[in-house]
């Protein structure tokens, strides 16, 4: 006996298929539109609150009138007067606070003044700039025209003053046209008497009244109490300074200490 036919088949097939699917594959979702999100409250409430925190902040720090600079103070000067560090500083009042940039006023104040070494400008909240600066500090002077330049430890002439500070040394350079300052300038001459001012110690470095350079190896001490000390070079710092305090205390009325070769230094009355 024959079977179904295709068209028995199918009518078959569509009865047995589950209500609302179709026999030829699923149909549309329920409701037949876009499926729809929520926005929950316990979501949204905080990324408002942090918004509004945010732009708060952002209103304090720039829009406030609280957190402006009204306000300069300078710490650490001995010569120079508060009143011209602030000047050179330029730090702009009323400005937000945040917004000062404090590596410019740094900048112009080693620009303008040379006598500071360091410093470093603060933010002092609420409304205040802080300017902590160091000074250099002479250890050298040099003579001209009636006047004194101060010498720091770096070798930096980087003032002029009318009267000289106490208990610093002079330096005493070879004439313009020496053949040594020629060779070497006045630079490098400068920077080898502060390196041997710098090492001596204490004791020595307390009766020092000038330093005479002749060229780059001749280097006279003068003491106090009319003594010298032929150091020669810069070089052999320290073994120099033990030489000459073993000289001393060998011969302590000695007038004249010769230290060039520490390996065997020499003491004269005169």
């Amino acid at each position: 006996m024959a079977g179904p036919t295709a068209a028995e088949r199918g009518a078959k097939g569509a009865a047995g298929a589950p209500p609302g699917r179709s026999s030829t594959g699923p149909g549309p979702e329920p409701g037949g539109g876009a499926r729809r999100f929520r926005v929950r409250p316990r979501v949204l409430l905080p990324a408002l609150a942090a918004l509004a925190f945010t732009g708060g902040a952002v209103w304090l720090l720039y829009g406030s009138p609280w957190l402006r600079v009204d306000h300069v103070s300078v710490s650490g000067t001995r010569v120079l007067p508060p009143e011209q560090v602030r000047s050179a500083a330029a730090v702009p009042g009323g400005s937000p606070l945040v917004s000062v940039d404090t590596e410019a006023i740094e900048e112009r104040l080693r620009r303008a003044l040379p006598r500071i070494d360091s410093v470093e400008a603060v933010r002092s909240w609420p409304n205040g700039i802080g300017l902590e600066v160091t000074e250099r500090r002479p250890v050298l002077l040099v003579q001209q025209g009636g006047k004194h330049i101060e010498v720091d430890a770096k070798g930096v002439r980087y003032a002029t003053v009318d009267t000289a500070p106490a208990g610093v040394p002079l330096l005493h350079l070879p004439a313009g046209r020496s053949p040594s300052l020629r060779r070497f300038g006045a630079d490098r001459l400068t920077h080898e008497a502060v390196g041997v001012v710098t090492g001596l110690p204490e004791r020595i470095g307390r009766d020092l009244r000038s330093v005479r350079v002749r060229s780059y190896d001749s280097l006279t001490l003068e003491l106090a109490d009319g003594r010298t000390v032929f150091w020669g070079s810069g070089e052999e710092r320290e073994a120099k300074a033990r030489a000459l305090l073993a000289l001393m205390k060998a011969v302590p009325k000695a007038g004249h200490f010769d230290v060039s070769a520490p390996s065997a230094p020499a003491a004269s009355r005169s």
